[in-house]
């Protein structure tokens, strides 16, 4: 039950034949040793790195996995010294066009922390795409009781003063050496999404507050940037 608070998209992509060259996830080490821990426990998620990764090369311990198309690392992402040597370690090749993604990771740094993660992916791969979701709208009322709300459970979120609005979150994109920026609420980008997905969405779990679910959604966005990559049409993606 403890794998359903973690994060899967490395066998989902699998399965679905959609694996990038390597997969890289980095986490706090304290949560990668639970993650391994349950790995090596069950042959449904060990078996599936094993048979991308024949040779008897594959690196493990107790902060860290390392095989031919997965790796996950136990590193503070604040740490940029010790999160680059641990990524080298594990063989990334920032030649390769990278995908970067980060869920609700930025918010609990400081601004300038953020800022210098970003900095450092902008300027280690040459062709890279960045994709952040974390809170936007932070200044309303809605935003206010929210932070209050997280405060009273002792979390802080250390950066939200990026998290203003749609325009605070692709400034900070652009000025740390990211060559385009969007950014979307999530109400605006669920409305779009087709009226099958929406249903499918719906029809999981019984919703009968759905100004409240909107309210929240409002308060949530997805933002991206890209640095080269024009030969692969990566400054034409849009919403």
């Amino acid at each position: 039950s403890g794998l359903l608070l973690m994060d899967t998209t490395f066998w989902k992509l699998k399965d679905e034949g959609l694996l990038p060259n390597k997969y890289f996830e980095v986490d706090f080490p304290m949560i990668v040793t639970r993650k391994l821990l349950t790995i090596k426990s069950k042959p449904l998620l060990f078996r599936p790195i094993m048979e991308l990764h024949p040779e008897d090369t594959l690196q493990m311990d107790s902060h860290m996995l390392d095989s031919k198309r997965y790796a996950i690392i136990g590193a503070d992402l604040r740490d940029l010294s010790e999160l680059e040597e641990k990524l080298k370690k594990c063989n990334m090749n920032t030649q390769l066009p990278t995908l970067l993604i980060t869920e609700c990771v930025l918010v609990y740094m400081t601004p300038e922390q953020s800022a210098n993660l970003l900095k450092w992916a902008a300027s280690s791969f040459e062709t890279a795409m960045f994709i952040n979701y974390e809170q936007v709208n932070m200044d309303d009322r809605f935003g206010q009781i929210m932070i209050e709300n997280l405060r009273r459970r002792s979390c802080d979120l250390a950066g939200v003063e990026t998290c203003k609005s749609l325009e605070s979150q692709k400034e900070r994109l652009l000025l740390n050496g990211w060559e385009t920026a969007s950014a979307v609420n999530m109400m605006e980008l669920y409305s779009g999404l087709p009226r099958a997905e929406v249903n499918r969405i719906e029809s999981l779990e019984f919703l009968d507050e759905m100004e409240l679910l909107e309210q929240l959604m409002r308060h949530y966005c997805l933002c991206w940037a890209t640095r080269g990559g024009q030969e692969l049409g990566l400054k034409e993606i849009t919403y």
